[in-house]
């Protein structure tokens, strides 16, 4: 029993010379009357179907951290359901074990797809803040340091004095 000759899904022709891919077009041939794919065949698989092409292009670039683990893959979620592949990795400067899921993360998108990435964490409120109330000022922390410590060198020369 002779085998059916293979089709390209895209133009349609029919090929029997045995090649893996269509002579017109260079799509690889399939068995003709195959049903279409429409659950993805792993868990890796659906992620993979999910991914835009136009935005795998280009170096890593950090579009966001997260605290911990499981908020990064949150945000790596959010990323994927618009497209943009992601990665994460452990934020440089931490002593944490690797093994273990504590310590910040950064989440890495290829360059042409850090705008869309970026769009998507301002309207989900999870983008990174840029400016100066987003973390300690140094001056009013070296002030308040300052004040406790005269603080606590009057209360105790009031203590020494108080006990002539």
């Amino acid at each position: 029993m002779a085998a059916d000759p293979l089709a390209c899904p895209s133009c349609g022709r029919a090929d029997d010379s045995g090649t893996s891919f269509c002579p017109s077009c260079g799509m690889p041939l399939v068995r003709p009357g195959g049903e279409a794919l429409d659950a993805p065949l792993s868990e890796a698989h659906g992620r993979a179907r999910k991914i835009d092409p136009t935005l795998t292009e280009g170096d890593l670039v950090r579009v966001a951290g997260g605290r911990n683990q499981a908020e990064a893959e949150l945000i790596q979620g959010l990323l994927l359901e618009w497209g943009v592949p992601s990665i994460l990795r452990r934020t440089a400067g931490f002593d944490v074990p690797d093994f273990l899921a504590a310590g910040p993360r950064d989440v890495l998108v290829p360059e042409s797809g850090a705008e869309t990435a970026r769009e998507v964490l301002l309207q989900a409120d999870l983008a990174p803040t840029t400016g100066g109330s987003g973390g300690p000022r140094p001056l009013v922390l070296a002030a308040v340091v300052a004040v406790g410590g005269l603080a606590t060198a009057l209360l105790a020369w009031l203590a020494s004095q108080g006990g002539v």
